[in-house]
């Protein structure tokens, strides 16, 4: 059973009602990660960008572990790194360091993840990065950056390298660090770093079978997958968006599983 945080401190006064759902589904995304196994005990770090004009943005609090996070927990900060209102906990600087450069420079990154899972740091430093062994992994290979490792992220004039080399994907191996992937829904944010750490996992196990054992897929197929997820997928007003779909079914699961994440 998760953790349940109770303390007084905390409270909805001053939050809008835009804000507060954030922080739910921000709060949701912690406890969700936990439970795949993607926490770092209190380290690494999702974020979500706060409504309305001042750039603020949601992180977790530097003390807590994902499965303790609460949507009253959360850590409002803005983005030269100051707390705004009350907090017992601070912020974990790398992860500010990381997280702001990436709110700062993408209008469409309203929820951003990072991880240092197991799987995804490995694959962070196979010399070939993410291979074509698989159909999760084609997906992902035409639209996955990489950024060298440099450094626990400490140094601030490593946003602007981090920015330039993102672009313009949504998914990306840090090298020699772990996994990143954001979105403007907590939907796309979650299906990203879903589909990432998953590839990430698939080929650490394929590749303990040994490299000479393991099919790469045809070049047919691989140009075949690019040019399929290329597509559009144009909303159907109305209609909920298959990122609206994955993100209903993962609520579900952490009301299951996770029950006072809202809290």
């Amino acid at each position: 059973m998760a953790t349940i945080l109770k303390d007084d401190r905390f409270s909805r006064t001053g939050i809008s009602e835009a804000e507060w759902k954030v922080r739910v589904d921000l709060a949701a995304f912690y406890r969700l990660s936990a439970l795949y196994g993607w926490d770092d005990f209190i380290y690494t770090h999702i974020s979500a960008r706060v409504p309305g004009p001042d750039h603020h943005f949601l992180i977790n609090p530097f003390g807590l572990m994902f499965d303790e996070i609460t949507a009253s927990s959360l850590v409002k900060v803005d983005l030269d790194g100051n707390v705004i209102g009350e907090s017992d906990y601070g912020i974990n600087y790398a992860g500010y360091v990381i997280h702001s450069a990436i709110h700062g420079a993408r209008d469409d990154a309203h929820y951003i993840a990072h991880f240092h899972s197991a799987d995804g740091m490995a694959v962070s430093a196979h010399a070939e990065g993410l291979l074509p062994f698989n159909q999760r992994a084609l997906a992902l290979i035409p639209r996955l950056s990489y950024h060298d490792y440099e450094g626990v992220a400490l140094n601030l004039d490593e946003r602007g390298r981090l920015v330039t080399d993102l672009g313009d994907t949504k998914v990306m191996l840090l090298r020699n660090h772990g996994t990143l992937a954001l979105g403007a829904s907590p939907g796309e944010a979650w299906s990203g770093i879903y589909q990432l750490e998953s590839a990430c996992t698939a080929q650490v196990r394929s590749l303990s079978v040994g490299r000479d054992n393991v099919l790469i897929a045809p070049e047919e197929a691989q140009a075949e997958v690019k040019r399929q997820m290329s597509r559009e997928r144009q909303p159907v007003e109305g209609r909920r968006t298959h990122y609206d779909l994955v993100w209903e079914a993962a609520l579900r699961k952490a009301s299951r599983q996770a029950p006072g994440y809202d809290a």
